[in-house]
């Protein structure tokens, strides 16, 4: 077994990542489990720090939100305003307002954060 190091590359975590593949059934209590926890903590740091997850677009996290809801858009009139007003933001061609981020963060729910990067 090689000596375990830190993943500074890609090429390191590739390699982490097939020994991770490899470990992955390994019992609890065992130096393999063990070595498995270890290189995915280092994993989850080095991918932490190198390959950020943006945040979703507002309108595709709207979306996406009508969609678990089941939701149309006529039900967003109540937080966004008219018809028009709805197919405008839906549409890219009008931004979200403040007070729609607020309405909209307290109907469905999204993050403010995630509405407000738009």
């Amino acid at each position: 077994m090689k000596a375990l190091k830190p993943i500074r590359t890609k090429k390191d975590a590739v390699a982490a990542k097939r020994e991770i593949e490899r470990l992955w059934d390994a019992a609890p209590g065992t130096p393999e489990h063990d070595r498995l926890e270890i290189l995915a903590t280092l994993l989850a740091a080095y991918e932490e720090a190198h390959c950020p997850i943006e945040p979703p677009d507002p309108v595709e996290a709207i979306r996406f939100r009508m969609e678990q809801m089941g939701i149309s858009r006529k039900d967003l009139e109540a937080c966004i305003g008219s018809r028009a007003r709805v197919s405008e933001i839906l549409g890219r061609k009008r931004s979200l307002t403040l007070p729609m981020i607020r309405r909209l963060h307290a109907a469905l729910g999204i993050p403010a954060e995630i509405l407000l990067a738009g």
